[in-house]
């Protein structure tokens, strides 16, 4: 059996404001084309379709048309929710849904119950096991252990209960579809923290004991362990700490036996990232950017003082341009200072503006400095 493996969809997100449907669309009409051209027998989505709990209704709809092309295009969909979906939601009519061959698993309670889907003539079929994100405070009491406080514990006890039910399967292949941060997976900015600190590390042995485990939360497509434990990463950079990333899937072929191969699937990049570095004249005059005009672009500008209106000027070049920071070299006038001298003898006021100039890469206005002087009053008042 061949599936292919992809995650973190995030479907209705933006880039820094911009909106990336038009974007998301292409990628996931390459992972259709995919599908169709590699004879794909099952797709399966580990997780965060949507970017929120209550996606907008143009984003309800590129998930409606994705689900739509992947299960014309021939092969089945199992799909779960992510710590980014309302796991109500995206589960609505499951198993209606899984007679037509489409299985969006958002219920905790029901981790031990498999997905077959159906070989060749003298195959066995393959189990799959949609394992959606386990908040441990939401999960604990469906899964029948109110004691659970961590996403181990939680994970463990769904991990288990799909082991032995599969224990009962001799000879059925297996496929684990798992929503957590494993230890070992690099992760980057992007990602929505699990919990403090590192509470939501869940273990690589826990994943033991299926063919393949079909992994999503982190954005960076990535083999841990001994090649069975994939993530495939987000289908686009949703942010600049993606940057160095290469975008795709994971075409993975389930032997008889359980013997698995994966292969790299890369995906087309819509509008690339770049960062650029330089005074403001510079980035507006350099030959060596013309690379980056078409690129979302996050600037680092080294004038002493941050020029007026300096990301208006930028996008005149640079029309994607998402990120402006300000960077003045430091000298003898300019020593590094610490954070806590940086801030030292200053008020709140001027802290807010600061930040107002460093966001929107302009001083804030008389007006805006009005509202922020109000705000600081009625909080005053409210001491």
């Amino acid at each position: 059996m061949r599936l292919l493996h992809t995650s973190d969809w995030h479907v209705g997100r933006s880039f820094h404001g911009a909106p990336l449907l038009e974007h998301q669309v292409t990628v996931l009409q390459a992972i259709v084309d995919v599908v169709r051209s590699e004879a794909v027998d099952l797709v399966v989505v580990a997780g965060d379709l949507y970017d929120r709990q209550l996606p907008p209704a143009d984003a309800v709809d590129v998930m409606s048309w994705a689900v739509c092309e992947l299960r014309g295009a021939g092969a089945h969909v199992v799909a779960i929710a992510g710590n980014h979906d309302s796991a109500a939601r995206v589960g609505f009519a499951e198993q209606v849904l899984t007679a037509a061959g489409v299985t969006i698993r958002g219920d905790a309670g029901r981790c031990g119950e498999p997905v077959i889907v159906a070989a060749g003539a003298d195959e066995a079929p393959v189990a799959v096991y949609p394992i959606p994100y386990l908040d441990p405070e939401l999960a604990r009491h469906p899964l029948g252990v109110p004691g659970a406080r961590t996403h181990q514990a939680v994970l463990d006890v769904a991990l288990d209960r799909a082991r032995t039910e599969l224990s009962a399967r001799a000879g059925t292949r297996s496929v684990a579809v798992v929503h957590a941060f494993v230890a070992g997976g690099e992760s980057c900015e992007s990602e929505r923290a699990l919990a403090v600190g590192s509470s939501a590390e869940v273990g690589l042995r826990s994943m033991r004991g299926f063919d393949y485990v079909a992994l999503g939360h982190l954005h960076r497509r990535q083999s841990l362990g001994d090649g069975r434990v994939r993530y495939a990463g987000s289908p686009l950079a949703y942010s600049f700490s993606e940057r160095a990333h290469t975008k795709g899937v994971w075409l993975v072929d389930l032997e008889v036996g359980g013997t698995v191969h994966a292969t790299e699937v890369d995906l087309p990049v819509p509008r690339p990232l770049a960062a650029i570095t330089g005074t403001l004249d510079e980035l507006l005059r350099a030959s060596h950017h013309t690379g980056a005009e078409d690129a979302w672009v996050h600037a680092t500008i080294t004038d002493t003082q941050l020029p007026p209106e300096a990301m208006v000027r930028l996008r005149a070049r640079f029309p994607h341009a998402a990120l402006l920071v300000h960077q003045p070299p430091a000298g003898p006038d300019r020593p590094e200072l610490s954070y806590t001298e940086r801030l030292r003898d200053r008020s709140d006021l001027e802290l807010m503006l600061d930040f107002v100039e460093h966001v929107t890469g302009e001083p804030a206005g008389p007006a805006e400095e009005a509202d922020l002087v109000t705000a600081f009053a009625g909080v005053e008042g409210e001491r």
